[in-house]
């Protein structure tokens, strides 16, 4: 039998009732694992470096295994930036490589950049014109409802290149779902935890392209955009990524 276990956490209340985004995770697991997995969840609500939650939301719900959709992990590459520039222009030029627009890339850099604070979903541009095609302000479309099929094997992989810690397990599994949607285009991504810096593009053409600095220390703004095929059924797509179950798989394997 496996869950879906998901963690939102705000401070000042809600999510949609104005409380500023603090922290958030997505599992799909086995019931061996279920109870650490929420005791770590509420604990890393609790202690977070953006501050310290008063709302949080944890929901578990089971995952039919025929519901199920497995996508595959991308190719993982990491680029040199000293600095900030370094990594906005290696972020654009790779965005060009993937297919979006230059001047689409340069908008969803642009909106990135201008944000006060987080946000807690994507944004979705479109990879022509760099139109925004969301509608959803500053609450953006949450990808939800994935993890990876072989955890075990796949943390040890990381680790093994010397990668530890949360947030490059969770954000190349969440890149390589959206990447397995055939509305995207290629994705842009930095972190919102102030002591984390690396971001990334991502594409199902090109892989992941990990870029070690795309913010300054001590930032607690970051966010995700999601380039989108012209003419692609935004309702469709925004489905995918809230709503499917997708676990992704180490051997290249796909269904649809």
């Amino acid at each position: 039998m496996l869950f879906s276990v998901k963690m939102r956490a705000a401070k000042g209340g809600a999510h949609e009732n104005g409380g500023r985004h603090i922290s958030g995770a997505e599992r799909i697991l086995n019931d061996k694992g279920l109870e650490k997995t929420v005791l770590d969840m509420l604990d890393r609500a609790r202690n977070h470096q953006r501050g310290q939650a008063d709302f949080i939301s944890i929901k578990v719900e089971e995952v039919q295994k025929k519901d199920i959709v497995y996508k595959p992990l991308l190719t993982m590459e990491s680029f040199e930036a000293k600095n900030v520039v370094e990594g906005h222009a290696a972020a654009l030029q790779e965005l060009e490589n993937a297919g979006v627009a230059r001047a689409a890339a340069q908008k969803g850099m642009e909106a990135l950049l201008d944000l006060s604070d987080s946000l807690r979903g994507a944004m979705l541009f479109d990879a022509a014109s760099g139109e925004r095609l969301d509608g959803l302000g500053k609450r953006g479309v949450r990808v939800s409802k994935m993890d990876c099929a072989d955890s075990g094997n796949y943390e040890t992989d990381l680790c093994r290149r010397g990668l530890t810690g949360e947030h490059v397990r969770e954000a190349l599994i969440l890149a390589s779902k959206v990447a397995g949607a055939e509305e995207i285009v290629a994705e842009l991504c930095w972190s919102d935890d102030p002591d984390y810096v690396t971001g990334y593009v991502a594409s199902s053409s090109r892989g992941y392209k990990r870029i070690p600095v795309m913010k300054e220390m001590g930032s607690p703004v970051g966010g995700r955009v999601f380039f989108v095929k012209p003419g692609a059924e935004i309702d469709k797509l925004c489905a995918y990524l809230q709503n499917q179950a997708v676990l992704i798989t180490l051997g290249g394997e796909e269904n649809v």
